[in-house]
């Protein structure tokens, strides 16, 4: 597939290993019991979920919630009733999008900062209509950078 704003085209090639789902991991001392209070004691701290797979996999010795629990840590997450409001990749493309803004009202010139910034929103719509589809974003949800500005530093 080629990327979205290069005209390259290419992938990683890296391949996560196939694991048997159900199976206690080589490593693991734990218990479920145990995970699962790990899993809301980080959500309730405010880790994303890369953080929280982060953390289970240093400490724990769990290289993979899928292979424990059969789904993965969104899945969990949400049945715990800990599931963000936003999807994590669109949380930081807001971000990454407010910052920029705050830069370009200090340094109006700076051309290039300005296409990335275009760059940037462009893949905020694109995500936008995809999560609005499956129902991650409300239907009338709109991508205002003011609001955006709010939301991030509340």
């Amino acid at each position: 597939m080629a990327r979205m704003h290069t005209g390259r085209h290419g992938k990683s090639q890296s391949r996560k290993p196939d694991v048997e789902i159900g199976s206690v991991p080589e490593g693991f001392t734990g218990t479920k019991a145990e995970i699962d209070e790990a899993i809301v004691s980080y959500a309730k701290q405010g880790m994303h979920q890369a953080m929280i797979g982060q953390k289970l996999r240093q400490e724990k010795g769990l290289p993979y919630v899928k292979q424990l629990y059969g789904k993965r840590l969104g899945v969990i997450l949400k049945e715990k009733g800990h599931s963000p409001q936003y999807p994590q990749d669109f949380f930081d493309l807001l971000k990454r999008a407010t910052i920029l803004r705050r830069h370009l009202e200090k340094n109006h010139n700076d051309v290039h900062n300005r296409v990335r910034l275009n760059r940037i929103e462009a893949k905020i719509w694109r995500l936008t209509k995809y999560y609005k589809r499956s129902g991650a974003l409300p239907i009338e949800w709109k991508y205002e950078p003011e609001k955006v500005a709010l939301l991030i530093k509340g």
